[in-house]
């Protein structure tokens, strides 16, 4: 039996956006306009037509939280919306919300993620999912916790097309397992207090940290730079960057620190609006 929920007028949500932005791998669009994927442990199905998300696997409370329908989009669109070339993104992508995903998937997940694609990534969180995870109504899998994966051995997650990722998510894992308590300590860290706490992990850089405080604990702060916010901020913002070459650690933290100041306390979210329209830059 389909639940539904009937967005307010003051409650923008783009579904498409916010599934098919990169910010999380367990969700395909379906020909017929609907979501499917896992999030939390549930598998779970969910179309918008207009003002309505019609859905199945969680209840009406589990939607709210997970797509943040419960945050005040416009008083956040808002407070980033300080330039010509934000403003633009917020008109573009405006409902794109910034979901919250559990800590452990996420680590693993964003690990998973460095130097590749999001096709790539989507291909290894879901062989790790098939082989370690808790099957799922439909034939899903569930994300395996920190204790499924840490038995695993290194040459085990290499055949989940890990690669050279393959012994920091082995060590990763084990850290996790060890210490059951990590993800509710980073939660109630400061920013820069809990960026430090991840960058402890193995195969977690400045980056990784900061996608994994957005998305899994809310820190709104957080500003993570690849290339093509790179070249975005080069080109709006700092036009005295280098248009090639690798990205330094300090020049990373010139155009975060920059972000932060810039967008203020919810620079996260101008991250993720400069990031759905990247393809116009």
């Amino acid at each position: 039996m389909k639940n539904s929920i009937t967005l307010r007028t003051d409650t923008p949500l783009d579904l498409d956006a916010t599934l098919g932005c990169g910010q999380a791998f367990r969700w395909e669009k379906g020909a017929d306009g609907t979501w499917s994927g896992t999030a939390r442990g549930r598998a779970i199905q969910i179309r918008q037509d207009g003002k309505t998300l019609s859905f199945t696997g969680a209840d009406e409370a589990f939607i709210t939280d997970y797509f943040a329908l419960d945050l005040d989009l416009d008083e956040v669109l808002s407070s980033i919306d300080t330039d010509p070339a934000i403003h633009r993104a917020v008109a573009a992508c405006r409902g794109l919300r910034i979901l919250r995903q559990e800590p452990f998937e996420t680590l693993i997940s964003y690990i998973c993620a460095t130097n590749t694609n999001i096709p790539a990534v989507k291909k290894r969180v879901r062989l790790l999912s098939e082989r370690y995870g808790t099957p799922l109504p439909g034939g899903a899998h569930a994300f395996p916790d920190a204790a499924a994966l840490a038995p695993c051995s290194e040459d085990a997650l290499r055949a989940c097309v890990l690669g050279y990722r393959a012994p920091y998510v082995c060590a990763t894992a084990q850290m996790c397992a060890d210490d059951p308590e990590w993800a509710a300590r980073v939660a109630d860290l400061p920013y820069q207090e809990a960026k430090t706490e991840l960058l402890r992990f193995p195969g977690v850089g400045p980056k990784a940290a900061d996608c994994i405080l957005l998305f899994a604990f809310q820190q709104y702060r957080a500003f993570p730079v690849d290339v093509w916010i790179r070249r975005i901020m080069r080109r709006t913002y700092l036009p005295h960057l280098r248009e090639h070459g690798g990205m330094g650690s300090r020049e990373y933290e010139e155009i975060a620190s920059f972000a932060r100041r810039h967008f203020g306390k919810y620079a996260g979210w101008a991250q993720e609006y400069l990031y759905c329209v990247r393809e116009d830059e």
